[in-house]
């Protein structure tokens, strides 16, 4: 029978990172239900107090699954951030960096279910403050929607008053959204459906917005060059 990747890669001397593999293809199979450090020693090829003494209990490790989840997270939402950032006019550029962290959250979702499940049980504490000055807007998913969200009021496009917490107004909704398609009623939506119903729930929010600075939004406009 031949090695599992994990284990060869515990032959070689990191059960550490054997261990975390393991866990993140387990989570990938069943979410954080399937997390258990007994399981994973013996999917790995070690005895449970080996892998004790690489994390002190569960938790440990779900905490370092979580945060490989939340860079996943972080790249999904870069992804789609780097493609909005070639719109050339200021205002739209601003709102559809706004759509495209949505996008990017929400691809993450469905493209790995159960890392999304994982990294919502045990989710790292976010930075302090709404943007860091060293590039910390590249680091956490937070920062980085604060980040669009100050960029708009920046450009004219949301009032001050309605950015008090619009983080979570925004969070809140694109949150909702996803675990509706992962594991809620509209999981079984078609792909089509569901892109439609996310621009359809993108739009809207800004829509809200312009409604804070009476600007005017054409139908469509906010995905025709991101």
């Amino acid at each position: 029978m031949s090695t599992p990747p994990a284990a060869a890669s515990y032959h070689h001397g990191n059960l550490r990172e054997a261990l975390i593999e393991a866990a993140i293809d387990v989570a990938r199979e069943r979410g954080p239900d399937g997390l258990a450090l007994r399981d994973l020693a013996r999917r790995v090829g070690v005895s449970h107090n080996a892998a004790y003494r690489h994390f002190a209990d569960r938790d440990a490790l779900v905490d370092e699954v979580a945060g490989r989840g939340l860079a996943a997270l972080t790249a999904a939402m870069q992804a789609r951030l780097a493609v909005a950032e070639r719109v050339v006019d200021p205002v739209l550029r601003a709102r559809s960096r706004l759509a495209a962290a949505g996008h990017g959250y929400v691809d993450f979702a469905l493209a790995e279910p159960g890392l999304f499940k994982v990294l919502f049980t045990s989710y790292p504490t976010p930075p302090d403050g709404a943007v860091g000055a060293d590039g910390a807007t590249e680091q956490d998913p937070f920062v980085m929607l604060n980040a669009c969200l100050d960029d708009l009021v920046s450009v004219g496009f949301l009032a001050a008053a309605a950015r008090v917490h619009a983080e979570i107004t925004c969070w809140s909704t694109v949150h909702g959204f996803a675990v509706l398609h992962v594991e809620g009623p509209m999981r079984t939506a078609s792909p089509a459906d569901r892109e439609a119903a996310l621009v359809v729930t993108l739009t809207a929010i800004d829509r809200g917005y312009a409604a804070s600075t009476g600007a005017v939004v054409a139908p469509g406009e906010l995905f025709a060059e991101a």
